[in-house]
């Protein structure tokens, strides 16, 4: 009879220890959508509409970021532009990592980063200092 109990006891805590897992693993409204919501079906422009500094605090947008605009082309190539320059390179997302990659042309080293939201209309980055950008479709 011990044995049983002692066996009963085991499953409940096993059933309660999965539940809580499945709970906790399905929580939160973050959605990281696919790779055709950043491009659409050729291309999409993007605009910065707030930034967070790594301790969690606003940081107010300069009046150059607020013109930025970043295009990206279903074809994988992007252009950053604002100010009268224009930046131009590759991208790349992988949506498993939530890892969006950007290669500009002619530099040796490409900016990484996680994707925290992604929809059709907003788009949430956070670099590898932890600051993060929060983009508005146009």
């Amino acid at each position: 009879m011990k044995n049983m109990k002692s066996n009963m006891s085991q499953l409940y805590t096993a059933m309660f220890a999965m539940l809580m897992l499945v709970l906790v693993s399905c929580g939160g409204n973050e959605k990281v959508g696919t790779q055709n919501m950043i491009s659409g079906s050729s291309s999409k422009t993007w605009k910065a509409d707030k930034e967070l500094d790594a301790a969690g605090n606003k940081d107010k947008l300069t009046k150059e970021e607020k013109a930025e605009t970043m295009q990206f082309y279903s074809d994988g190539r992007f252009a950053l532009g604002g100010g009268g320059s224009l930046q131009t390179g590759t991208w790349s997302f992988d949506q498993s990592a939530k890892r969006l990659s950007l290669q500009f042309q002619g530099a040796d080293v490409s900016e990484n980063f996680t994707v925290e939201q992604l929809t059709e209309k907003e788009m949430r980055l956070v670099g590898g200092n932890g600051e993060k950008m929060e983009l508005k479709a146009q």
